[in-house]
């Protein structure tokens, strides 16, 4: 499937084309706007000035649009309110709609989408490779799917077939087709003349792959040994065996993770019987990447799913329900906790101005914790073997940090006070929430893990509630004990 040729712009600074282009927005929405009379013309018809202009905006602005790469349309259209931009969306040829939507937030994707007819979503789809019209696939209705399938090849509709069938998240759902691999049987010069033959290589092509006559994977030969030897050299004399094989069905974090080590550009993908089934290339990981980290960052928050932060205040205030809902049941519950304590509270005011700040410092503490084990699981550095000397030195992190800031805070509230065993509830109240906080910092990450979850769905809400629960009950309990 060939896409369309274009000569777009390439840019450092996608913010100064957001600028030009709300700016070219504004011009067109103060034109029209504007009212003028009609104005008699030297052979007695009548013209529309604000027209006139209102066209001639529009026209400056389908230009502008016309030299900006997909990418970074893909960037103005998530800045831009609604109203703009679809105007902007109806102003984008037709024939680039496919590599902007593979390119926009799934959120920004729906609401573009819902406003195209079926005949516009299945041209947008024909204009891409079949290994993005498998990404784009769970957002198309499926008669627009249909008519998508109807059209292609008999090789195309196989390798759709197979991206669609890898689930999200593994190495086949990140795999592409378009790749170019060679016999190891043939010489350099064969290689040449056919690579000649393709007129263009694919994108971030580094490497050959080397196959046999059935398909099974040999090695790979990078471009560069081409170039650089003898044209009657055997590609089985001169290629590499020893590289990184994927497997579609493993998790494509691992395939990230060995992009990541081995600095690679393209990557070979090898089903169960050692046949080359696809490549993995780095932009896809880089893509990647990108999107783990951040519905990791959303997880945290408590946020269901991205968002589309120009969406109806509906729409996103129900994404933001379930966690709200949670933390409202963890807050009323803490101030019970509080309520428990009237008593103490009534007679040793004081404790009613501290609190805060053991539940504070325990709950940043908690989260730096969590922080860095959700990134260890991510890298696969945390296991089984390790988990158990892991916690216990973030045990020991947390009580060296507990004893150390938790006697500082003793001395203010000491010097606040003017009393000793204020000071000591402080410090050893601080202490025992700060190992609180890492035992639940460490524990939740692990613990969704273990239940096939994102470890990072949630943390900072439910790290939040339990630190501050637990701060209360510790403070205001060692209150109860030693003052009253």
């Amino acid at each position: 499937m060939n896409r369309p040729d274009h000569e777009h712009r390439f840019t450092d600074n996608v913010q100064d084309q957001l600028q030009q282009v709300q700016h070219l927005l504004e011009k067109h929405a103060l034109a029209g706007s504007e009212t003028h009379p009609q104005e008699p013309t030297g052979d007695g018809r009548h013209v529309l000035p604000d027209k006139m202009v209102h066209q001639r905006h529009l026209t400056e602005l389908r230009n502008k649009l016309s030299e900006i790469h997909p990418a970074d349309i893909a960037y103005i259209l998530e800045a831009l309110p609604i109203e703009q931009r679809l105007t902007v969306w109806n102003l984008v040829k037709a024939d680039r709609d496919g590599e902007i939507l593979i390119e926009v937030s799934d959120a920004v994707r729906e609401s573009l989408i819902a406003i195209m007819s079926r005949d516009e979503l299945r041209e947008a789809a024909e204009q891409l490779d079949t290994d993005e019209i498998a990404d784009l696939a769970p957002d198309l209705p499926q008669n627009v799917m249909r008519d998508v399938f109807k059209s292609l090849s008999i090789d195309e509709r196989e390798q759709l077939r197979a991206a669609m069938s890898y689930s999200e998240g593994s190495v086949g759902a990140l795999m592409d087709f378009n790749m170019v691999h060679v016999r190891e049987d043939v010489t350099l010069e064969v290689v040449s003349r056919y690579l000649r033959r393709l007129g263009e290589l694919p994108n971030q092509t580094d490497q050959v792959f080397v196959v046999d006559h059935d398909d099974f994977f040999k090695g790979v030969l990078p471009i560069n040994l081409i170039v650089v030897n003898e044209p009657e050299t055997v590609v089985g004399n001169l290629m590499l065996t020893d590289t990184i094989r994927l497997n579609p069905d493993k998790k494509a974090e691992q395939a990230a993770q060995s992009f990541e080590r081995y600095d690679l550009v393209s990557a070979p993908v090898v089903d169960e019987d050692g046949k080359l089934v696809g490549r993995v290339t780095v932009n896809v990981v880089l893509d990647f990447i990108r999107a783990e980290s951040e519905t990791d960052l959303l997880n945290q928050a408590g946020l269901r799913e991205e968002e589309d932060i120009f969406a109806s205040v509906w729409k996103s205030a129900q994404n933001r329900w379930t966690w709200l809902a949670l933390n409202l049941c963890t807050a009323f519950f803490a101030s019970r906790v509080i309520g428990g304590f009237e008593n103490t509270i009534e007679k040793f005011v004081a404790l009613a101005t501290l609190m805060p700040i053991v539940a504070g410092i325990a709950g940043n503490s908690a989260n730096q914790t969590t922080t860095i084990i959700i990134r260890s699981l991510a890298l696969g550095q945390v296991s089984q073997s390790n988990a158990r000397r892991l916690m216990i030195k973030e045990l020991a992190i947390s009580g060296l940090n507990g004893l150390v800031w938790g006697g500082i805070a003793g001395l203010f509230a000491y010097f606040l006070y003017h009393s000793i065993p204020l000071g000591l509830v402080m410090t050893g109240a601080m202490m025992l929430n700060l190992v609180l906080g890492a035992l639940v910092g460490i524990g939740i990450p692990l613990m969704m893990q273990r239940l096939g979850r994102d470890p990072a769905i949630g943390a900072s809400v439910m790290l939040t509630a339990i630190t501050d629960s637990g701060g209360f009950f510790i403070f205001l309990g060692l209150a109860t004990i030693f003052l009253i």
